[in-house]
């Protein structure tokens, strides 16, 4: 029983990791931190759609 709860507790490899002087992140983080900005920007620049025309009667 405690074997089990102690390899349970174990912390899980992060995967690879960028290092860029004192800012250390993973390479998923990384990713998804570039996509948010890209949706953002991409938000920014993209025009809303036109309003539909309302027909005369």
């Amino acid at each position: 029983m405690i074997t089990q709860y102690l390899a349970a507790s174990q912390p899980v490899p992060a995967g690879p990791v960028v290092q860029w002087g004192w800012l250390t992140i993973t390479v998923a983080n990384l990713l998804v931190i570039l996509l948010m900005i890209a949706v953002f920007v991409l938000a920014l620049l993209l025009p809303f759609p036109a309003p539909p025309e309302e027909e005369d009667r």
